[in-house]
């Protein structure tokens, strides 16, 4: 079968790298039209196809499988909420800021940004969203916004209780909140988006540059920097620094938040490889990355017998790392990264080599620009704990970035097994 022609398609349509989400995934949802058109084979599939503008928007339909909720990366929204207020002051009442989420997907993105906004007092004249997404039926729920128990995530669901309505069918949101967002269909390589008239403050396209090969993912970069107004913020995905730091753009460094700003001396040239997403969902950063305080170490000491006497003084120190795992932690989250890194230090100067250490010490040398070093850690990460899985997808994504594809999608295999595995 001759499926480049289709691939092809993608490519030249919505600027889709077939590798990044995987030929039998393309390949599956080929089969799917072939069946729900009647098409005996691809090649009748493909004159249907040609044929008809509502076929190519349903084969688009069946490649593109939304994975979002509210609130996923919640750093991002934190750090927008203190941005926000920064940027309406220095605007002075001239304007109302402006927001993008592109894509927006079935409105969880765009709604959580109206929530956090609202949650930190902003009016709601203060703001305005546009939520744009390539997908009809995506931007038709998001417009119905009614969602189920999957777009709710994560232990701190209070906001379900502000701005939601229970209903048998799932959770309404609020009018307010809906009222807040401006949903639309489009297509981020459209000439006319790059055209529109007024510059957005902040722009979330996340983890949307990552399914574009080299020459698409500039082509879309420069779209969002003619949206971007040269003091906004651009929110990206956690597997895209690289590639940001390299179209010149600096992070900007609240820990996690994925934020980046323009730098000075314009962009290097792209690598020959697109960073590569892991194919299947793995534990969210938000989660996964930073235990709670008070967690236990990933690898806790094992108990010795009560007869024992350094017992006591064993847990006494597990319940030192813990504290300055918690530490760590706070650090990290409040951008300072600096000391994040000594305290990582002073950890294992103290107690035992640990994964999840190592894990942060490639995260904070990633999130500023430093590849050499986060590849150094991520690898220690995972000399420790093979199966830790943000560790595999952020080095997945830095050796995809420098050419190594090889070497990439054996790391991103490795963190779909352990997607696949029951949860932890």
């Amino acid at each position: 079968m001759n499926e480049q022609r289709f691939f092809r398609f993608l490519r030249e349509r919505i600027g889709l790298d077939v590798e990044s989400v995987g030929a039998p995934m393309v390949e599956r949802a080929l089969r799917q039209r072939c069946v729900a058109v009647g098409a005996v084979d691809l090649d009748d599939y493909w004159l249907r196809l040609q044929q008809s503008a509502d076929e190519q928007q349903a084969l688009i339909e069946a490649v593109i499988v939304p994975e979002t909720w509210f609130f996923r990366y919640p750093e991002s929204f934190t750090a927008l909420a203190s941005l926000a207020h920064k940027r309406l002051a220095e605007l002075a009442g001239a304007r109302p800021l402006r927001l993008l989420s592109l894509p927006c997907s079935t409105g969880e993105e765009p709604y959580s940004l109206a929530m956090a906004l609202l949650d930190a007092g902003m009016a709601p004249g203060a703001f305005l969203i546009d939520g744009m997404d390539i997908s009809p039926s995506s931007v038709t729920k998001a417009g119905q916004a009614v969602y189920g128990r999957n777009a709710f995530r994560g232990s701190d669901l209070g906001f379900r209780e502000r701005y939601f309505d229970a209903l048998d069918e799932g959770h309404r949101l609020h009018d307010r909140v809906q009222q807040q967002v401006s949903l639309q269909v489009g297509n981020v390589l459209d000439p006319a988006l790059a055209s529109r008239d007024g510059l957005y403050d902040f722009v979330f396209c996340r983890n949307l540059l990552i399914y574009f090969d080299v020459p698409t993912q500039q082509r879309v970069f420069e779209v969002l920097k003619r949206l971007l107004h040269p003091q906004g913020v651009l929110f990206i995905g956690p597997a895209e620094g690289s590639l940001l730091a390299r179209l010149g753009m600096r992070p900007l460094g609240i820990a996690q938040s994925f934020a980046y700003v323009r730098q000075e001396g314009g962009s290097a040239p792209l690598a020959v490889a697109p960073v590569q997403p892991a194919r299947r969902t793995v534990p969210p950063l938000a989660t996964a990355g930073y235990p709670p305080p008070g967690a236990p170490l990933p690898r806790p000491l094992r108990v010795l017998p009560m007869a024992a006497k350094p017992a006591p003084a064993r847990e006494h120190a597990r319940e030192g790392a813990s504290e300055l795992l918690a530490s760590i932690a706070r650090l990290a989250n409040a951008g300072a990264s600096e000391q994040a890194r000594g305290e990582c230090q002073r950890y294992l100067g103290q107690f035992a080599p640990s994964a999840q250490v190592y894990y942060w010490l490639g995260l904070l040398s990633d999130t500023e620009g430093d590849a050499q070093q986060a590849l150094t850690h991520y690898r220690k990460a995972l000399y420790l704990e093979p199966q830790h899985p943000e560790a595999l997808v952020h080095l997945a994504a830095l050796l995809a970035s420098q050419g190594d594809l090889a070497g990439a999608r054996r790391l991103q295999d490795r963190a779909a097994r352990v997607g696949r595995e029951p949860e932890r």
